[in-house]
């Protein structure tokens, strides 16, 4: 089974990255197997698939919500053979109809390597920073 390299791991990464920070829809869930699952702190439940996450997207499009900026630091690459669990600390600052806002979470995305030998995102989870100011 083969393990990705660190290169491919935050290649797959940071196409996700970008996509996000563009708030380019379809590049964005390219990055996504359709199984992907999804856990979000502001969220009440787990998003069981990619579709699940596409429509509160486009809810969140269809209100106004943008992405206005984006940057990743605090970078781990952790493979395994068959795949790679990314995980950093994600800055984003976001435009809506209630205003601009910006936050800090802590990310990891897990990764397999798909029938096509790219990496595709499996999963991805968000939660918070402590307030305390420990995080990078």
């Amino acid at each position: 089974m083969h393990t990705p390299t660190e290169a491919d791991v935050l290649a797959a990464a940071d196409a996700i990255i970008e996509a996000f920070a563009a708030t380019d829809t379809a590049a964005y869930f390219a990055g996504f197997s359709a199984d992907a699952s999804f856990v979000f702190h502001p969220e009440s439940a787990r998003l069981n698939s990619r579709a699940e996450y596409e429509a509160l997207w486009a809810g969140w499009i269809a209100s106004g919500w943008r992405v206005s900026a984006c940057s990743s630091s605090d970078r781990l690459v952790q493979p395994f053979p068959g795949g790679a669990v990314f995980s950093h600390t994600v800055a984003t600052s976001i435009d809506s109809a209630e205003g601009p806002d910006s936050y800090v979470e802590r990310e990891s995305i897990v990764f397999r390597v798909a029938e096509t030998g790219g990496l595709e995102a499996i999963h991805e989870h968000l939660s918070t920073v402590p307030d305390d100011g420990s995080a990078a």
